[in-house]
């Protein structure tokens, strides 16, 4: 017992010197990402983080959930089994200055790794005219036939970020077909 407090201890301090705002690591749905943004949203404010910032960061936390929750491959809950799918995965806030930090991870299918990349590279690559632009393209157009949304999350991450956004793919040796997706933006 003594040395599992010790890992927490030791969890809690690293969390601590890396200026962690927020994290969650575990199974998020659509309830559980109000509840949290409710958390996000007074703790940004308890931190002092400037109105304008707040908001992009916030809009950056829904939108890396809502991923989460649409589009990872680690389901707790299919969907349409007792109101709702209940997907794997971990965000977090985190500042080091100036900057905040979202780190999005989340377990999805390898098949769909080119895919995702395919979208995530043009927008890596875009100015914020670019962005903006396509965002509002993107806005008029009809919802991609692969989308459970209007496909404006990585844009809209990548208008507010104040630097490309960054991303890896990690496929897991324990779990073959299944890679991890990670997303950084930085606000």
């Amino acid at each position: 017992m003594s040395q599992l407090l010790d890992q927490d201890s030791a969890f809690f301090e690293l969390a601590r010197r890396r200026n962690v705002l927020f994290y969650h690591k575990g199974y998020f749905s659509h309830n559980i990402v109000a509840a949290m943004g409710e958390v996000v949203k007074l703790q940004l404010e308890v931190a002092g983080v400037s109105g304008p910032t707040r908001r992009k960061l916030f809009s950056s936390f829904v939108e890396l959930s809502q991923n989460i929750v649409q589009y990872s491959s680690g389901t707790l809950q299919p969907d349409g089994e007792g109101g709702g799918t209940i997907r794997e995965g971990a965000v977090c806030i985190s500042t080091d200055g100036e900057r905040h930090l979202m780190l999005c991870v989340n377990p999805i299918a390898t098949a769909d790794v080119d895919t995702l990349r395919n979208k995530l590279e043009p927008i890596r690559n875009m100015s914020l005219e670019q962005i903006k632009e396509a965002y509002k393209v993107t806005l008029r157009s009809e919802t991609p036939a692969d989308s459970k949304g209007a496909g404006l999350g990585f844009l809209t991450m990548a208008r507010d970020a104040s630097a490309p956004l960054e991303f890896a793919f990690y496929p897991r040796a324990d779990e073959p077909g299944t890679t991890l997706f990670c997303l950084m933006a930085i606000i």
